[in-house]
């Protein structure tokens, strides 16, 4: 095996090994820092995890702050295919209420929705008071993948540009907060991260054939990216870059400066008693049926 392969194989056990860390994340619920392995968990490692659970107790606080105002936000997260939209949105919402923080992934339209208003079954999904709204790609669909795999017309693409920036501020004039994310990746890292989708039978899934045509279609995605850009970052509702070939860092990253968005505060709350339990004399518990146990398999 040559130099360049053997470097191409370690780069890929390196995304698989982000990936694992990534199901301890989400199955970690302990956050002394004690709990972690030992062996394997290095100092930088233990530096994010400490930093993301803080973060996380922040964005609860968020949460609070959004319900006891009646705030309204939505976030927008677009970028290239496999930038890590996905992984950031689940450390975001991973501790917090799904009535109050709640994700819209929306399919491809059907047939009825592509003659609708194109804006509309994007509508259904906004927030009212008290809620936020992530949008795991959103309306801006239609200045990418459909402009590239021409999905659109000319004319469509040219009406979004003349409607997006006025659709957006319809939206924050009716109270809602707009934030838009872009996740940049360079090209050798996205080819590094499919290739480990490819050889990891869990996350073979992610791999439709839009992703392998837009990894072909690399460049007309960056000159798609770039107009879209330009057209629509505006001062009302500004792009902001997150550069993401570290996934880690660009998770950190994004949420201190969501964080950093919004003028919340901590919302002060009574303290919680547990209630006495209360007991009869007439009851009396009648056992489950062996029939129906779940198997102790483990």
């Amino acid at each position: 095996m040559s130099h360049i392969d053997d470097e191409l194989v370690k780069r890929i056990h390196r995304d698989l090994q982000d990936d694992f860390d990534e199901e301890l994340e989400l199955e970690l619920e302990d956050r002394e820092h004690g709990v972690m392995p030992s062996d394997d968990a290095s100092a930088e490692r233990k530096r994010y995890f400490r930093e993301l659970f803080r973060l996380q107790s922040e964005l609860v606080k968020l949460q609070d702050w959004v319900q006891h105002t009646g705030h309204k936000v939505v976030i927008l997260f677009e970028g290239r295919d496999a930038a890590g939209k996905g992984g950031v949105i689940k450390r975001i919402t991973q501790r917090l209420n799904p009535r109050v923080c709640r994700v819209a992934a929306l399919p491809a339209p059907n047939d009825r929705e592509r003659t609708q208003w194109y804006f509309q079954r994007y509508v259904s999904h906004l927030p009212a008071a008290g809620e936020i709204v992530l949008f795991d790609r959103s309306w801006y669909n239609r200045a990418g993948v459909e402009r590239v795999m021409g999905f659109c017309t000319d004319d469509q693409y040219e009406e979004f540009f003349r409607s997006a920036p006025e659709f957006e501020r319809m939206l924050q004039r009716s109270g809602i907060q707009l934030i838009k994310y872009w996740f940049s990746i360079s090209d050798d890292e996205q080819r590094i991260r499919f290739l480990g989708r490819i050889h990891d039978p869990l996350k073979q899934w992610k791999l439709s054939p839009m992703d392998l045509e837009s990894r072909r279609r690399w460049e007309e995605y960056t000159r798609a990216k770039e107009v879209m850009l330009e057209r629509t970052h505006t001062p009302e509702s500004p792009w902001w870059v997150v550069p993401a070939d570290d996934k880690k860092r660009a998770r950190l990253n994004c949420i201190h400066h969501l964080l950093s968005q919004m003028p919340y505060q901590e919302v002060p709350h009574a303290d919680i008693e547990l209630p006495a339990r209360e007991r009869r004399e007439d009851y009396l518990r009648n056992p489950v049926p062996d029939s129906l146990i779940v198997p102790e398999v483990y």
